[in-house]
């Protein structure tokens, strides 16, 4: 097919759209402007009110991509943690556009991997390696803690990256100690399935300081706290369950990334996207993560050679949702 310029990039999440514009052929993605999710009806009137922020006389798109935090199946799409549910056939006919894809948020977040520039990104350690130095075969991952917890990989083929979407954040979370165990106890009698998402999400981190404090059994009360406050208050240091809430919050979220690089084989790195990391700032690189990380056992040699580095742009993902709509133009 032969796209036409401009494109229009878009980033759904649970909470929050993010919309940007590709003026041609190499470009990067430009004025970029964030729009609540609950704010509006669909992804069809976000979209208008994006386009009607631009300049009069400014060329629509005819070509678009969005990655829609959600698993895709057939026309109809529902996202997982917001309230839009939509036809993509009748969204791209209402939009007029001659190219609509459709794809998984964290496929389009593995697709932004490629592009990554070194001021993009905070590793932890070696920096992971330049895309031009992946050899053909290499797998990289990413994993974002948001409204909810994404995953996904990316890997290099010939004269191309082909992402791996799915759904590894409805993984079951295993404990790597007592405490968790007990941890992960206590949230089983609220949820029957205590998936990663359940604690490593922006929906999860209350549900793990809930249980976090009840194993401590100090008789604080977090029951109200928001995911916001509990990272205030445990970055703060002024509540015992909100301190430990965000140390385990790093350990596991380590033991998790270390278990989608084995299931991956990511030796090119695994990347941590998501809204959340960025807040923690030293306290996640002075945390459990990377000791968690590699803890293995008998594959711990292997996870020590795998880079990790955290995203420090929130918006990387729309240059991926590119990446795809250049590939099927190609």
């Amino acid at each position: 097919m032969t796209a036409a310029y401009p494109w229009l990039v878009a980033d759904v999440g649970g909470t929050n759209a993010r919309f940007g514009t590709v003026a041609g052929p190499g470009a990067t993605v430009e004025d970029v402007r964030v729009l609540p999710v609950a704010g509006h009806a669909g992804p069809a009137a976000a979209v208008r009110a994006y386009l009607d922020g631009q300049p009069s006389g400014a060329t629509r798109p005819r070509s678009a991509a969005f990655a829609l935090a959600t698993a895709l199946h057939g026309d109809h799409i529902e996202l997982t943690n917001g309230a839009w549910s939509f036809s993509r056939a009748a969204t791209q006919q209402e939009l007029g556009l001659q190219t609509l894809l459709c794809l998984n948020d964290f496929e389009a977040q593995a697709l932004s991997l490629p592009r990554l520039r070194a001021d993009q990104l905070r590793p932890w350690g070696a920096p992971p390696p330049a895309p031009g130095e992946v050899a053909v075969g290499t797998v990289m991952a990413v994993i974002g803690p948001g409204t909810g917890l994404g995953v996904g990989g990316v890997v290099r083929a010939p004269g191309r990256w082909l992402a791996l979407p799915g759904e590894g954040g409805h993984a079951t979370l295993a404990p790597a100690d007592d405490f968790e165990s007990a941890v992960l106890s206590q949230a089983r009698r609220e949820f029957p399935h205590v998936s990663a998402e359940r604690f490593l999400s922006g929906i999860g981190l209350p549900v793990l300081c809930r249980s976090v404090a009840a194993v401590l059994g100090d008789g604080e009360d977090v029951s109200g706290l928001p995911t916001e406050q509990i990272v205030a208050r445990g970055l703060a240091g002024t509540s015992p369950a909100c301190v430990r809430t965000l140390d385990a919050f790093c350990a596991m979220l380590g033991g998790f990334a270390g278990s989608v690089a084995l299931t991956l084989g990511s030796r090119g790195g695994v990347f941590i996207g998501g809204g959340i990391v960025p807040r923690l700032g030293e306290r996640f690189f002075q945390s459990e993560f990377r000791a968690r990380f590699e803890a293995k056992g008998r594959f711990q040699p292997m996870l020590a050679a795998i880079p990790t580095a955290l995203i420090t742009d929130t918006l990387a993902a729309l240059s991926g949702a590119a990446l795809a709509l250049e590939q099927a133009d190609a």
